[in-house]
């Protein structure tokens, strides 16, 4: 069994227990767009509202990890 199935079947009452590895987990997953804002939240036995403004907190302190090269094609924008 994988660490992410014993996370998640650590508490007998059907509930997800929150712990710190499980909030890294879905925070890094969420970065990545490898995991959606439901599946995150459920991940971390918690709402979407609560996952949300964990992930922001997330935002504020972690550095984007990307770099856009310097020959990017620039799209042409409509003009009005």
């Amino acid at each position: 069994m994988n660490d992410l199935n014993e996370n998640q079947n650590d508490n007998t009452n059907g509930y997800v227990k929150t712990t710190p590895t499980n909030v890294q987990e879905a925070n890094d997953a969420l970065f990545h767009a490898t995991m959606n804002l439901p599946a995150a939240a459920k991940h971390c036995g918690m709402t979407e509202r609560e996952m949300k403004m964990i992930f922001r907190e997330y935002l504020k302190y972690n550095e984007p990890d990307f770099q856009i090269p310097e020959d990017a094609v620039t799209l042409p924008r409509r003009e009005e």
